[in-house]
């Protein structure tokens, strides 16, 4: 919260009448700047939509319960657990086990089955997060290409006024130029934050997929029954 406060602080202090006077100070770079925090904004929000439909955040409990009852033997209790729940890993779980009972597929080719499904609903799960990694890392590097470009047109004016050149003015045009900086650093560390956050979200899910698709075929299965496949989100 120090950071924040801080960088609050600095901007209070500005002579800015409005968002508007902000822009124009800091010229084409918050201009772009501006432009990926509104892009970052609504890729935050898509993606905590779209991990909240995959089930991110429920379905564990219904999952870990069909996989305990598939461990004790009791197959058909733990697939009717999993029908209708829409969760990864409920998902997963009932891509495994009816892989799993399925007469027309060896061992070998039911585990592929099961790792085609976990990769499709892994790449649903770390999608949209590239390019918040790409905002995050070009967002700063705007801001600096903002300020180096300020502070040239900054030192060409003190050079153009000679002896008349008034550090005041001189002093302005270098905060001015600054701007971009601390704009391009605003944008970054909140999309970082969330970046990180959505990567640990998607390993966690990648860690329970796995747990549970090797129980499931840790257990033999006492009979073979002909159950279509379900398919990987999309």
């Amino acid at each position: 919260m120090g950071i924040f406060q801080t960088i609050s602080e600095i901007f209070a202090t500005l002579d800015l009448s409005s968002a508007t006077d902000f822009i124009l100070l800091g010229g084409p770079a918050i201009w772009a700047i501006s432009l990926l925090s509104v892009l970052a904004l609504a890729l935050i929000l898509w993606k905590f939509w779209r991990l909240t439909l995959l089930g991110a955040w429920s379905g564990g409990q219904q999952t870990r319960a069909a996989v305990a009852l598939w461990s004790e033997g009791r197959e058909e209790q733990a697939l009717a657990e999993l029908d209708g729940r829409r969760s990864c890993r409920a998902v997963l779980a009932r891509a495994a086990m009816r892989a799993r009972r399925d007469p027309s597929l060896a061992d070998d080719a039911a585990q592929s089955e099961t790792e085609r499904v976990a990769r499709n609903l892994l790449a649903s799960a770390r999608s949209g997060l590239r390019p918040l990694e790409l905002i995050a890392t070009i967002a700063p590097l705007l801001g600096l290409l903002g300020t180096v470009l300020g502070m040239i047109a900054a030192f060409q004016a003190l050079q153009e006024a000679g002896s008349r050149a008034d550090p005041a003015t001189l002093a302005g045009g270098i905060w001015a130029a600054l701007l971009t900086t601390a704009a391009g650093m605003a944008v970054a560390i909140p999309v970082s934050m969330a970046l990180t956050w959505f990567e640990s979200v998607a390993d966690r899910l990648r860690l329970e997929m796995e747990d549970a698709a090797t129980r499931i075929f840790l257990r033999p299965v006492t009979s073979r029954v002909d159950t279509p496949l379900v398919q990987a989100a999309e």
